[in-house]
């Protein structure tokens, strides 16, 4: 008997079998869904292998784990209070309402509250995006209290997304100005490229600005936004058919370098 033992886990939504020492030390692990055995102590790979043969299924490599990207490295060093990944849409607004719900009764809807569903929409629509590839990053902090509401990170490039609750309310946009209802309108495009303009500084990199209205009744462009692209939320999918920019390896070290709350500290 090599006097191992194997410990199921999960991590991320995978399975992992973890070979454990008699002290609780590991010394290898199974990835079933990469079919790869990792052997931190090559002198045990035959125990190693034995105590795994009741759970090893077709074929299977065997090896030491392999070498981490420069990615991955930087996540894995990244302290959990610095890391923005973790956000969730709309991860500023919904701070500041459990630290101030406001009044329990309100004439008026309290504004917070749409906003935080305009980008808790957005925000959902854009993270079925990572399975092709994309990554995103909300409520990502600027200096002097500002923040973008959802940075986008994927092959067809770098997107800055502003969410605008317009729930069954027309829209009009003529640039720079956005008119919801029949609220007087109001220069949002100016915003949504400064933030665009900003990420660019910091990431040295292009960002594209993207305006994405929740909900709309109507939407009538009368002058063609200058670089800001207008979407309904409904839209958000078709980001991910754009390509052609990025590698996979610069996606990732972009995502890694973005993800890092002290790289924003002096975002333009």
């Amino acid at each position: 008997m090599s006097g191992l033992r194997v410990v199921p886990t999960w991590r991320h939504g995978h399975e992992r079998l973890y070979v454990c020492l008699t002290d609780g030390r590991n010394i290898a692990w199974y990835d079933r869904e990469a079919g790869r055995v990792n052997v931190l102590a090559d002198d045990r790979r035959e125990d190693v292998l034995e105590a795994l043969g009741p759970f090893l299924t077709g074929s299977v490599t065997v090896g030491p784990p392999p070498v981490p990207t420069p990615a991955e490295l930087a996540r894995l060093a990244l302290h959990p209070d610095d890391d923005l990944a973790p956000n969730r849409p709309g991860e500023a607004l919904l701070i500041a309402l459990d630290r101030d719900p406001g009044p329990a009764l309100l004439l008026r809807p309290d504004p917070r509250r749409r906003a935080l569903t305009a980008e808790q929409t957005a925000g959902e629509a854009l993270d079925r995006l990572d399975g092709a590839g994309w990554h995103t990053l909300h409520s990502v902090p600027l200096p002097g209290g500002d923040r973008i509401h959802h940075l986008v990170i994927g092959p067809g490039g770098l997107f800055a997304v502003h969410a605008l609750y317009a729930r069954r309310q027309r829209v009009l946009v003529a640039d720079p100005m956005v008119a919801l209802g029949r609220r007087e309108p109001y220069p949002l495009l100016r915003r949504v490229r400064a933030d665009a303009d900003r990420a660019a500084y910091v990431l040295t990199a292009g960002v594209r600005p993207v305006l994405a209205l929740v909900g709309p009744a109507d939407v009538r462009i009368t002058t063609p936004p200058r670089e800001v692209r207008v979407l309904r939320d409904t839209e958000l999918a078709a980001l991910a058919r754009t390509g052609g920019v990025l590698k996979p390896a610069d996606v990732e070290g972009l995502h890694a370098i973005a993800r890092d709350r002290r790289t924003w500290a002096s975002g333009g």
